[in-house]
Formats: structure tokens, sequence, C-alpha cells
């Protein structure tokens, strides 16, 4: 007969609140922080859920408050900057679904689309490579849960000025 140590040696933790989700350790180990969400720049809600669709507005490149990047992507922005720029959009979409979850990581079902808007010039054609900032940060956090449709799109202008802004569908449980 084989005896086991008792349950608290093998898992020494209560509950699995007890535990950080998978979720949270992805986004430490990334190193990014999931500010509160940011406030609406206007008369709109940053989010809103119907049924177990959560709807997020346009996220911006704004970190405390502040718009980080400005202007248009290959000729005032790099396309690295871009990339960030998107990068930061998600960092601010996380933080809308965080929020809208009240923080529970396991009523997230998956990200369904993404929408980005790059600021840029009629001749610039790498819409795609800029948004995949974004794309790839909700792979890398959220695995197959992250996978999603996706429209790049290049504008004229957004508003602010901002280089990148970038909405979503979500799925919950």
């Amino acid at each position: 007969m084989i005896r086991r140590p008792p349950r608290s040696t093998l898992f020494p933790y209560t509950t699995l609140s007890d535990l950080m989700h998978l979720f949270e350790e992805n986004i430490k180990n990334l190193g990014l922080n999931i500010p509160d969400l940011p406030k609406a720049l206007a008369n709109y809600v940053p989010y809103k859920i119907i049924g177990k669709s959560m709807y997020i507005s346009g996220q911006a490149p704004v970190q405390s408050g502040e718009v980080i990047y400005q202007g248009k992507v290959g000729s005032d922005v790099t396309i690295d900057e871009g990339i960030e720029a998107a990068k930061l959009c998600c960092i601010n979409i996380i933080a809308a679904v965080k929020k809208g979850i009240d923080g529970d990581w396991d009523k997230l079902d998956s990200f369904v689309k993404l929408t980005g808007y790059v600021n840029c010039n009629d001749d610039f054609k790498d819409q795609p490579k800029v948004i995949n900032g974004a794309s790839d940060m909700l792979v890398e956090i959220f695995g197959d849960q992250g996978r999603h449709t996706r429209a790049a799109v290049g504008s004229n202008a957004l508003p602010l000025g901002i280089s990148v802004e970038i909405d979503a569908i979500v799925q919950l449980k």
C-alpha cells in the first residue's frame, strides 16, 4: 500500500483563489502591468456586456492618462513604435475585460474579434504588421482563448492624433 502525504503538503492551497491565475502569471512573466481601466474620453462607456458578449470601445495608446503614440505610422511614427502602440491599446483592452469580469479570469471564454485602425498615409501597407502587436500579445497571455478574428484598417486620421486605435469583442462564459 502506498501512503500519500496529507493533502496540505501536496497541495498547500486551500482554494483556487489562492493560486495566481495562469493569465496573471503570463502577464507577470511578460513584464506587463494591467492598469485600472482608463476613463472614456467622451460620452460613451468603455465596454458594454450584452448576454455573454462584451463589446469594448476603441482603446488608444494611453498610459497613466497620457497619449503615448501620436502621428502617422510610417512617417511620424516608426512601424516598431506602431506595434508598441498596438500593444498599449491591447493592454487597455485587457484592463476593460478584467474590469468587466471583476478580475475573475474564469469568466472569460475567448477573444472573438479585434478591429485595429492605423493612422497612416495612403501608400502605407503594413497595417496588419502593426496590429500584430496586439494579436500576438493576446495569444501570448491567453493562449487559444486569445485567438481571434481581425481587421486591420488604415485611416487618414484618428482621435487626438493617436497612431493606433483598437476595439474588441469578447465572449464570456
